[in-house]
């Protein structure tokens, strides 16, 4: 039995459940991948339930419309990915600057940091640094930020 032969009852549900499936799994994935085959599916579905044209047409509409909703959705999805992202968690201090509350010693295992209104453990990649110096965030590692001195200023 070819393809062309299904009956046109079968067609419309396989169309409609396919722009279903396709549109549901979008949520579940990133990058809008099945959103241009759902909305294709979903076109191909309209004139199943329309009783325009045969198999053959619906397939044609489906591979046409998903080919344009995804190159329609190409720029729109570039542009949202330009720029920078917003920080989250602790990365929202990398690069900023705070105060040394209490000494970071890496022997000793201590270090305090106020950065904005909040104190952090901290740590440093080099030499011990006295509280009162002034820091800047150069990393994060689990729940301690990473700190160097601002040019060996104290407050």
């Amino acid at each position: 039995m070819a393809a062309m032969d299904i009956d046109t009852e079968a067609w419309r549900w396989f169309w409609t459940v396919l722009a279903a499936i396709l549109m549901v799994g979008e949520i579940f994935s990133p990058g809008f991948f099945l959103l241009p085959f759902g909305i294709g599916a979903a076109a191909a579905g309209i004139l199943a339930w329309g009783d325009i044209g045969n198999a053959g047409v619906h397939w044609a509409v489906f591979l046409v419309v998903s080919v344009g909703a995804l190159l329609s959705l190409r720029p729109l999805i570039r542009k949202q990915d330009e720029g920078e992202k917003d920080a989250v968690g602790a990365n929202r201090y990398l690069r900023k600057s705070g105060v040394v509350l209490e000494d970071i010693d890496m022997r000793a295992g201590t270090g305090m940091v106020r950065i904005d209104t909040e104190e952090w453990r901290a740590i440093t990649e080099g030499e011990s640094i006295p509280a009162g110096t002034d820091v800047i965030v150069s990393g994060i590692t689990g729940a301690r930020l990473i700190v160097k001195a601002i040019n060996g200023t104290s407050n």
